[in-house]
């Protein structure tokens, strides 16, 4: 989850997670911009997750007075988040956990990069394809990092033009 503080000059968005079940109807929508290794879709809207758990007692079985009736999540964006972001690097494209934490790195530096361009709803950045190992030998080169920074560069543009 990419987090942003907040100005009173320049406000940016804070990004909530997926949950694992909300990105079954995010990864059914026709594709926003696709390239040879990712995919960008995006379904406006809430999670189910986060709608299904609006209003609900933190412990409903007890029966305190003033007991709250929705739990702040640790990071405090309950409530507070327009957009949720969720990433996707199979271990089939990216063996090492290395190149994926690189992947989803670079992904997240997209999202922010292109932030005020983007609609508030759900977003899933997929990896679809590996990146061939006989090019980027090494799972964390530079040369790796800037494909795919470059790659994402474009395929946020096609999908988010300015």
């Amino acid at each position: 989850m990419a987090r942003r503080t907040q100005g009173a000059a320049n406000e940016r968005r804070i990004w909530g997670s997926l949950k694992s079940g909300d990105f079954a109807a995010v990864l059914a929508t026709a594709p926003m911009a696709k390239s040879p290794h990712f995919v960008l879709q995006h379904l406006a809207g809430h999670p189910a997750s986060v709608v299904r758990h609006e209003g609900r007692a933190v412990v409903p079985e007890l029966s305190t007075v003033g007991a709250p009736t929705q739990a702040d999540s640790v990071d405090k964006t309950s409530g507070k988040t327009a957009s949720w972001l969720g990433l996707v690097v199979p271990k089939r494209h990216a063996r090492r956990a290395v190149t994926r934490n690189l992947l989803k790195r670079q992904m997240r530096a997209a999202v922010d990069h292109h932030e005020p361009q983007m609609l508030p709803g759900q977003w899933v950045i997929r990896l679809r394809a590996p990146f061939d190992v006989r090019l980027f030998p090494s799972s964390a080169s530079l040369a790796l990092r800037q494909a795919a920074s470059r790659e994402l560069e474009q395929l946020f543009v096609r999908a988010v033009p300015a």
